[in-house]
């Protein structure tokens, strides 16, 4: 069974940077794509960053260029730079089925396991 433990949640000022973790244990990494969601105030679960078993990432638009998702063994990590107000949300690492067997989307329907979440509170 898939276990997954975030951490690394925090309050910041914008501009500043966070580094989220992600623990997984009880599957095999080539399995899954890894990924990070969040759910900022009054609004749906949204997609973040994707790591495919492969390494190749994806990224939604409103964060490229500023976050970074990795992976070392069963470690999943995501640093955030240039935070900003609209970023503020409990983020939440996940394992995702591969569309088609292949193809890391960042679907919540796809999604096998999810974390506890980790909150994050980015200031004006």
């Amino acid at each position: 069974q898939v276990q997954l433990v975030e951490s690394g949640g925090g309050s910041v000022q914008a501009g500043g940077s966070l580094r989220l973790s992600c623990a997984a244990s009880g599957y095999t990494s080539s399995s899954y794509c890894m990924a990070w969601f969040r759910r900022g105030p009054g609004k749906e679960r949204e997609g973040v960053a994707s790591i495919s078993k492969d390494r190749g990432t994806t990224y939604a638009d409103s964060v490229k260029g500023r976050f970074t998702v990795s992976k070392d063994n069963a470690k999943i990590t995501l640093q955030m730079n240039s935070l900003k107000p609209e970023d503020t949300a409990m983020y939440y690492c996940a394992a995702e089925h591969p569309f088609g067997g292949s193809y890391c989307v960042m679907s919540r329907f796809n999604v096998d396991t999810w974390g506890q979440g980790t909150q994050v509170t980015v200031s004006s």
